[in-house]
This record gives C-alpha cells, structure tokens and sequence, in this order.
C-alpha cells in the first residue's frame, strides 16, 4: 500500500516534466515556422491562424467584457461630472434669475412713479433712500435730495402705492421723512364713501390709528382713507391706506405704501399759481356811453 502511494507523486511529476518538454517543444517548433520564409509555410501559418482566431475570441471574451466595463465606467464619470457642471450652471442662472426679478421689479416701481398722475397744482422730485432708521422708538428714512432740489419741510412723500410721509428736517443735499407711523406723526384724513373726517395718528406699529371721527359707526372695515388738505400740510387725495377694525374695536389704518420696500420716494412740491393782479381781459373797462348812462341805463 505504502509502494503504491509513493509511485502516485512519482508519476504526476513524469508527467508534469513530458508536458513541460512538450510544450516548449511546441513553442519552439511555433517559433521555427514562423521564422521559416516559404509559401508553403506560409499557407501552413494561415491555417494555424484561421483555426485559432475563433478559439482566441473565446478566450478573449472576458477581456473584452472587462475593458467594456471599465469603458463604461469612466463614461460614467464624465457624465457624473457634467452632471455637476451643470448643476453649478443651473445655480447661477438661478442666482441671475433672481436678479432679473429684483430689477425687474425696481424697474416697475420706477415706472410707476414717472407714470403717476398728480394735480396740476403739483410737481414731484424723486430721491433714493439712503438708510432707513425704522425702530420701535423712532420712524423715518434718509433720502437724497434736499434744499439743491427746492423741496422745504412739511413736503408730503409718497411711493408708488401710497402716502409715506413728510420731511421733518433737511440739508443742502438729504432731507429725512417722517413716516406715518411714527408716534409724532398726525396726517388729516377722509374716509370714503362716508366721508367722515378724521386723524391718522401713527404709535410707531405697521397699522397707524384712525381717530377723531364725527361718527365712527358709519366707517367700515375696507374702507378708503386719504388726506383730506385740512391744516394745508399735506395735500388732498392722497391715498393712505384702508381701514381696518382690530379684536378690541379700534378703527386702524393698513398704510398702502410699501414700507418693507422702500428704495425711491416722491417729494410732492406745490407749483404756485400765477396771482391776479386786475381784470385784466376778462371784464372789459366800461365805455364813455355806458359811464355817462349810469348803472341804470340813463337814469330815466
């Protein structure tokens, strides 16, 4: 048993040597007939090569797959990175579109105030606000335009929406407004359709107070205010805001003007009127006939 099992590892290594010697037997003899310059070798290479080209897609089939995928993968990564080119394009347009809508909003605005329509009594000068001192304490905003543009304290400014307030204080190039809901701010009113007079007075919260009305039952919620030109500080029909009724039944106002935005303010300046010295042409002077007949016609 013991003879038996040690021949075993004897033979596999006989075998294992013939195979060897024949395999390089059989390179060499490639190597011969590839280097050997005949026709007939040369048909006999062909053969060789028609018989074992099949064989070597076989073989290289797996090759082939693998370089397919590595292929794919890198196409994969390209796409993954041009994919996150495009993402940071699309973030920027973003970011532009945003811009667009900004300007373009500021661009209506602007609009909006050039294409206003105000009494011919009235001229207007737009500023830009500087800064905006907005607080619980005080309200009011900085703008650039002052005694160079022949606007005074007292004048009322407006947004495109809506009365804004007065400047109360200005130099030679800023003026600072007032705003109506500022604690000092008092603004005669009129609310429409009852017509009932009255007084915004601003406590320095978004929704001033409407008070001092001759029938504060006839006002409704929804309804219009504007100034009403009582005490000649601001003019009349200014748009204000509209009324509101809050839990505890006070009447207070919701201004129309915009003051989360407040980028352009319009000045509002009267333009003086020509003063009436005479009679000028409209009533002619009596004639010498008319003068000597009397007021009564001859006085007969």
């Amino acid at each position: 048993m013991s003879s038996k099992t040690e021949a075993i590892p004897g033979f596999w290594l006989v075998l294992r040597r013939l195979l060897l010697a024949g395999l390089c037997l059989l390179l060499l003899g490639t190597f011969l007939i590839w280097r050997i310059d005949s026709p007939r070798v040369e048909r006999f290479r062909m053969a060789m090569v028609d018989r074992a080209v099949p064989l070597l897609d076989w073989t290289l089939s797996p090759l082939s797959f693998a370089a397919g995928i590595v292929s794919d993968f890198q196409s994969y990564a390209r796409v993954y990175e041009q994919n996150q080119e495009l993402r940071r394009e699309l973030q920027r347009m973003r970011d532009w579109q945003e811009v667009a809508i900004q300007l373009e909003q500021k661009n209506a605005r602007l609009r909006a105030l050039n294409n206003v329509r105000l009494s011919p009594r009235l001229s207007y000068v737009t500023g830009e606000v500087l800064t905006d001192s907005g607080s619980p304490f005080h309200q009011s905003a900085l703008i650039n335009i002052g005694l160079q543009d022949e606007i005074s304290d007292g004048m009322a400014a407006m947004d495109d929406l809506g009365l804004v307030g007065r400047i109360s204080g200005i130099g030679q190039r800023s003026a600072r407004i007032v705003f109506i809901t500022d604690i000092n701010s008092r603004v005669p009113v009129l609310v429409q359709p009852s017509g009932q007079r009255g007084i915004v007075s601003g406590d320095n919260s978004g929704l001033p107070v409407l008070e001092f009305l001759e029938e504060a039952s006839a006002v409704q919620a929804g309804d219009r205010v504007i100034t009403s030109g009582d005490g000649g500080v601001f003019p009349s029909d200014l748009l204000v805001g509209q009324v509101l009724r809050a839990a505890d039944g006070r009447l207070l106002v919701r201004p129309a003007a915009d003051f989360r935005r407040l980028e352009y303010l319009r000045v509002l300046r009267t333009v003086e009127q020509p003063r009436i010295e005479g009679p000028g042409n409209l009533i002619l002077p009596p004639s010498e006939e008319q003068s000597r007949a009397g007021p009564l016609g001859g006085g007969r």
